[in-house]
């Protein structure tokens, strides 16, 4: 059974880090202080994210590449064209 200091004091929880807090509202002070236990990731969790971040990564590459290559053709094709045109002009 709760005594009735005991009634007054409430839990508060830091939204930031998951704490507990107990403060007692008439004493203007925190009782008790509790922090939560971090969940570690595990090693092959970080081995996985980096393995998939540098395929991401590598995927964008490739992406870049492609994109670098067929701006490259039609630069060349309007050249060609560019140049046939005068051929024609002269």
């Amino acid at each position: 059974m709760m005594s009735a200091d005991q009634e007054k004091v409430f839990a508060v929880t830091c939204p930031c880090c998951q704490s507990t807090l107990w403060v007692d509202p008439a004493a203007r002070n925190v009782v008790k202080s509790e922090k939560t236990a971090k969940k570690k990731a595990s090693l092959d969790d970080l081995l996985m994210k980096e393995r998939q971040k540098q395929e991401g990564f590598a995927h964008k590459f490739e992406a870049t590449a492609e994109i670098e290559k067929q701006k490259r053709l039609k630069a060349k094709e309007k050249f060609e064209k560019a140049l046939a045109n005068q051929d024609k002009e002269d």
